[in-house]
């Protein structure tokens, strides 16, 4: 039986709200808007990369946001979950399982104790400042990948800070759900 991709968003929600207060996956004062919030933000990133290919890397994924979402809306997709947090960790676990995602995977170690992964796709949602992020990014991105980074409301003073030690393409997009923030689509990553 194929479980609509709907009713998989669904249940994933649930889940959230289930494992957060043990857990803290989101913020307590966000947990009411887990669809309208956190799922939707993340979908954006789905259909921003339709088309894109290859293996996807959710960098920091937390309680699997953005990767759990795209995952979930790109069953194409090989998604890899990077989550240092054991905790974390078997709740990324068991949404695999319990939402029957045979396209995903969970890396339980620090971003900087990983080997190279030359992913082809790269996100990341609320880790690091971006001039921090682009170190991760640029150590595990191929050389011909795209990073899919979502930056909050200060996104334009992080790029700036960020263009001081390194180069690559910029293509902003802004974000259907919070306004001020956007989605940075960045290639071409190197030192300056």
């Amino acid at each position: 039986m194929t479980v609509s991709r709907e009713t998989q968003l669904q249940a994933y929600a649930a889940l959230l709200r289930k494992w957060n207060s043990a857990i803290n996956l989101i913020a307590p004062s966000t947990i009411d808007h887990v669809e309208s919030r956190h799922i939707a933000d993340s979908l954006q990133l789905a259909q921003l990369s339709f088309g894109a290919e290859g293996r996807w890397v959710d960098l920091g994924s937390g309680g699997g946001l953005p990767g759990m979402v795209v995952a979930i809306a790109r069953p194409d997709l090989a998604v890899e979950l990077v989550e240092s947090d054991q905790r974390k960790a078997a709740f990324l676990r068991n949404c695999i399982r319990n939402l029957s995602l045979p396209n995903v995977t969970v890396l339980c170690k620090r971003i900087e104790e990983l080997d190279r992964l030359d992913a082809m796709n790269i996100s990341a949602r609320a880790l690091a400042p971006l001039p921090q992020l682009m170190a991760y990014v640029g150590q595990h991105l191929a050389p011909q990948g795209t990073g899919w980074l979502m930056k909050g409301r200060n996104w334009q003073k992080e790029v700036a800070e960020a263009r001081k030690n390194w180069l690559f393409d910029l293509k902003t997009h802004p974000s259907r759900t919070e306004p001020d923030a956007a989605i940075l689509e960045i290639t071409g990553i190197r030192h300056a």
